[in-house]
């Protein structure tokens, strides 16, 4: 690597904000030995551009031996900021590869076939007279051969010891905060009717602890391989065949790796098992079963930090230097931190206390009603402008869309399920009205600038699922620092959906009390920046609670209504510079039972 050079790879024409001084700093963190250098540049700093001048200090094949690694990987865990990237002109010498899954076939009679189902993934032997021109195999070909090679988290580590991505010089990872999560749920094993084909055929017992799950796991790697034998000696497969093969042979590796690492002694890795027992039955047989890592160092090493010599990792909520490296199995002493400032005015992006009480599941049922009664006064706020209501679960989702159509401002509320969040969210951000959208898990990935949302609102203090065994034996072992910072990065997260530039603006709202409490407790590990907001939040005047009114212009023509001249516009005066409340603190935290014991279950509904 040559960090000198990485002014020179800056893709952009001009610097704006502080882009010039990030890269000196970058720079100077790389020239001091550093094998790893963490970025927080919040949001609106250009982080692509400055991952793309990262990678393009990587050693070239010119100034190389033949064992020494050359080029750059730039990964992200998030698809969108994939697709980003590729829309991007400045970024256009990263050279993308996705899963097969995203390409179709091009063969007659194919073409709506997926390239992992096609019939060079079905057929024993096949020989495609068109592989030179299939989507994929020509992406994989001109990345593999590229200087930069951009993918996504999951698609790297997919490819570890593959002989097409083999190690490179430079590795950027961009929305890295999560690489610890990722990484144990990327490294988790779901055994169940959607996950093993042959699952109604299994007998499986009642595990009482991990050496029996370690055995089981034995015995299924066993049966998965005599049932991928049989397949592959038919030769021809249907679509159904080749998909189950795929799965078997991922099923055998994820198993192997599990009874492998539990059996090694080195291994860093704690192994949590989830069972289901509800599924079971009085003969002593289990239900579906899930096997987790925690702290996958190992996996980690394997997929990502053997994949490199230099790594840059790019966030805006990586919190806090020593913990981080600590779940991501790096030494502090060999990583850098390099702090970006922020340039957005605390004025745009305002944070408004207008909490109503906790939203934890047992006082729910007292607080979301006037919660749902806040939104009202706030959509008639902001009668003519778009907002978002991250909702943490679809069961505060529906809840909440419920009192609201009940309130009777149900014609500008939209939701989403689970299948169509993507399609359901495009159609919101294509209406030209001033409808409101309230999500599930959106707090991250999601660029609503200008007039796609000039305000939102945050419903829930976002812990993670206590119902996860893995958050429940951390708390256990008394890692209440991870759990604060993991919820204030999600919220550091939420409040720049909505404000994209330095011109944007766009105002938050917290409605759960749990929030103020949750500043106060992580208060050492917020940034300095978002520091400043909080220090500013203030409790605004809302407008009386009038739904038809909250309607904007949906009320004209209905009984009563009357359309309001504009008066929905943010504020962006100096006015809100009053501290914020902060309340009582309560010293500890209930756990709730939660009957999702996935390791992404807050995606669904958890408390």
């Amino acid at each position: 690597m040559d960090p000198d050079r990485i002014f020179d790879a800056f893709p952009a024409p001009s610097y704006r904000g502080n882009q010039q001084s990030a890269l000196a700093d970058i720079q100077s963190a790389f020239d001091a030995g550093n094998d790893v250098v963490l970025v927080r540049a919040p949001t609106g700093s250009g982080k692509s551009l400055l991952a793309r001048a990262i990678a393009g200090c990587a050693r070239r094949g010119a100034d190389a031996t033949p064992s020494q690694a050359t080029k750059a990987y730039y990964t992200t865990p998030q698809v969108s900021q994939l697709d980003d990237v590729a829309d991007d002109d400045l970024l256009e010498d990263l050279s993308i590869i996705r899963g097969k899954s995203n390409y179709d076939c091009i063969l007659p009679n194919e073409t709506e076939t997926p390239v992992d189902q096609a019939p060079c993934a079905r057929e024993r032997g096949y020989d495609c007279s068109v592989k030179h021109r299939c989507p994929y195999f020509s992406d994989r070909a001109i990345a593999s051969n590229r200087r930069i090679a951009a993918m996504t988290l999951a698609y790297f580590m997919q490819t570890a010891g593959s002989d097409v991505f083999r190690k490179r010089d430079v590795c950027v990872i961009d929305e890295a905060h999560g690489l610890a999560e990722w990484a144990e749920m990327y490294a988790t094993t779901h055994l169940g009717p959607r996950t093993v084909p042959f699952w109604e055929e299994l007998r499986v017992p009642a595990l009482d602890g991990l050496d029996e799950a370690v055995e089981y796991a034995d015995a299924l790697v066993t049966q998965c391989t005599r049932r991928k034998d049989d397949l592959l000696e038919k030769g021809d497969l249907s679509a159904e065949e080749a998909a189950e093969r795929d799965r078997l042979q991922e099923l055998i590796s994820e198993l192997n790796w599990f009874v492998e690492d539990y059996r090694d002694p080195g291994s860093a890795t704690t192994w949590l098992v989830d069972q289901d027992e509800n599924d079971g039955n009085s003969d002593g047989e289990g239900g579906p079963v899930t096997i987790k890592p925690m702290d996958p160092e190992r996996y980690l090493r394997h997929t990502v930090w053997d994949r490199a010599n230099r790594f840059a990792l790019l966030s805006a909520t990586i919190l806090n230097k020593e913990a981080f490296c600590r779940g991501v199995g790096l030494d502090p002493a060999n990583v850098a931190l390099v702090d970006v400032g922020h340039t957005f005015p605390v004025e745009h992006r305002p944070l408004y206390d207008v909490t109503q009480g906790k939203m934890t599941y047992e006082h729910r049922s007292e607080t979301l009603p006037k919660v749902a009664r806040t939104v009202v006064q706030i959509m008639r706020k902001h009668d003519d402008e778009k907002g978002l209501v991250h909702c943490h679960s679809y069961d505060i989702q529906d809840r909440l869309a419920t009192q609201l159509r009940e309130f009777g401002v149900g014609d500008r509320i939209r939701t989403h399920d689970r299948e169509h969040r993507d399609a359901d969210l495009d159609a919101w951000k294509a209406s030209d009205d001033a409808s409101v959208f309230l999500s599930v898990k959106m707090e991250e990935a999601l660029d609503l600038e200008g007039d796609l949302a000039r305000w939102q609102v945050l419903c829930k203090a976002p812990y993670p699922n206590t119902g996860d065994s893995r958050v429940a034996h951390r708390l256990e072992d008394g890692q209440w620092g991870w759990y604060y910072r993991a919820a204030l990065r999600t919220v550091i997260q939420a409040c720049g959906r909505v404000v994209r530039a330095p011109e944007d603006y766009g105002a938050t709202y917290l409605a759960d009390s749990s929030l103020l409490d949750l500043f106060e407790r992580a208060r050492h590990d917020v940034p300095e920046w978002f520091d400043e907001q909080i220090r500013q939040m203030s409790q605004p005047e809302l407008p009386a609670f009038d739904p038809d009114e909250a309607l904007g212009e949906r009320s004209v023509g209905r009984a009563g209504g009357q359309r309001r001249s504009g008066s929905g516009s943010t504020e962006r005066s100096g006015s809100n510079t009053s501290s914020a409340k902060t309340g009582s603190r309560s010293a500890g935290r209930k756990r709730q039972k939660s009957s999702n014991n996935s390791p992404i279950a807050d995606v669904w509904d958890t408390e």
